[in-house]
């Protein structure tokens, strides 16, 4: 058992989707608190997003769900469906399969805060990105690459 302190825990910021996109998301800071305490069959990050940055590119799971809840602030979650406004205390879930894609966004003029939980399949899931005909996939040998939607291949993931 691991017992760490969120503040000893590093800040990453690594959105490296080959897409002009991406640069929306580089200034997020998300730690990945799962990995500090010992867990590797899911994930459990928390995020600070300040306004204007974005959580990610739009996507979806192929086979992993994934759980986000505010802990602070403001977020807009952006769907195929539109756009939602999210506050402190709310929750929602990205059922696996599901070809809705997301991605949350700090529409507001104050830092926003959340935790996101997300299963760990790296040898199944793919990961969809229709805004921007983009697929992360794995190769047998358990490499990491993008793709376009139709197959061909960008390159491997940084």
């Amino acid at each position: 058992m691991h017992i760490v302190n969120v503040q000893d825990i590093p800040s990453c910021s690594d959105a490296a989707h080959p897409v002009d996109a991406v640069k929306h998301c580089k200034n997020r800071r998300k730690q990945r608190l799962g990995n500090a305490v010992g867990i590797d069959e899911f994930g459990v990050n928390r995020v600070e997003l300040d306004p204007g940055v974005w959580s990610t590119v739009r996507h979806w799971h192929t086979s992993v769900d994934e759980f986000v809840m505010v802990v602070s602030g403001e977020l807009t979650l952006v769907t195929d469906d539109g756009a939602q406004r999210l506050g402190p205390g709310d929750c929602v879930g990205f059922r696996r399969g599901v070809e809705n894609a997301h991605r949350l966004e700090n529409w507001s003029n104050s830092l926003a805060v959340y935790m996101e939980v997300g299963g760990r399949k790296p040898d199944i899931d793919e990961t969809i990105y229709p805004d921007d005909d983009l697929m992360l996939s794995r190769k047998e040998a358990g490499e990491r690459v993008y793709l376009h939607l139709d197959g061909y291949l960008i390159g491997p993931a940084a």
